[in-house]
């Protein structure tokens, strides 16, 4: 069985897109489409913006989701996934892959999305810092008893764990997880604290916003971040995104749900790789590949 995978923010490289944009006239029409929903021109910043453009959050974010769904409806060969999931973001890619959102209400709730984080992130200085060997649960204990925001985010693959919150969080959680004997703790250049409580206020703007989408019956099942199990109901698929900006992104259960219900293979769509590596860490013995 197929698994369709789309990645979050993090992908996101100079020139992005380009080459679908300048081979496909589906793919010129979508993007156009996109500069005109989203009010400036998305194409300039992704196919000739800076490095300082791209990471900023209501760029960064419509990038990735646009690359991520032209990808799949130029690249993939009119094969319908058997199952899908995104990381984070990706999961809204999902969703337009599974046809449980047309393509313009997918960007359009990801551009307010990426709006509501952007002013959440001015709030309070915070960000995100990945852990690299050292148990989950260890990680997840340790954070427990700090004093200040911070939390697990994203349970990416065995041995690597993003925690996120406030800078003191951080500081104060990073010291204690490499005295426990973690072999890394690196500060990731993000703009704030996703998938913590800090999301908060983006959330609750956020909610209107999907309450008011239509959500169509999907094609096939959607394996959601913040439960790791897969979801046909529209209303459910509503409820679990929402939930999806404070709760934790729970990767490494998902794509072990998704080959336990048979997925045998994994296709990528969108920039970089970033995906396709923690799969083969998750379960080495399936199907991998990208598509971008």
């Amino acid at each position: 069985m197929k698994a369709y995978v789309f990645p979050g923010q993090g992908a996101q490289f100079t020139g992005m897109g380009k080459d679908l944009f300048d081979q496909y006239s589906i793919a010129r029409q979508l993007f156009e489409e996109a500069n005109d929903i989203l009010g400036f021109s998305i194409t300039e910043k992704m196919f000739y913006g800076s490095d300082a453009d791209l990471k900023e959050t209501h760029v960064t974010q419509p990038a990735v989701f646009l690359h991520s769904v032209i990808a799949y409806k130029t690249l993939n060969e009119n094969q319908l996934p058997n199952m899908v999931a995104g990381h984070s973001l990706g999961e809204f890619s999902a969703l337009v892959a599974n046809e449980t959102l047309s393509f313009a209400d997918g960007l359009r709730l990801v551009a307010k999305r990426a709006n509501a984080m952007q002013k959440a992130c001015q709030l309070q200085p915070s960000g995100m810092a990945v852990v690299m060997g050292i148990g989950d649960e260890k990680v997840k204990d340790i954070c427990s008893q700090i004093d200040e925001i911070v939390v697990p985010a994203n349970y990416n693959s065995p041995g690597q764990l993003v925690i996120s919150g406030s800078l003191k969080g951080l500081e104060l959680a990073s010291e204690a997880i490499k005295n426990a004997g973690a072999k890394r703790v690196l500060m990731l250049n993000v703009g704030g604290a996703f998938h913590s409580p800090l999301m908060l206020p983006a959330q609750e703007e956020l909610t209107n916003a999907i309450e008011e989408t239509i959500f169509n019956n999907p094609i096939c099942a959607v394996y959601q971040n913040c439960t790791a199990t897969p979801s046909i109901s529209p209303d459910l698929i509503k409820q679990s995104l929402i939930k999806q900006l404070t709760a934790p992104v729970l990767w490494t259960k998902t794509i072990k749900n998704m080959i336990h219900d048979g997925a045998t293979q994994f296709v990528e769509f969108g920039p970089g790789e970033i995906l396709q590596g923690l799969i083969k860490k998750i379960d080495s013995s399936v199907e991998i590949c990208g598509k971008k």
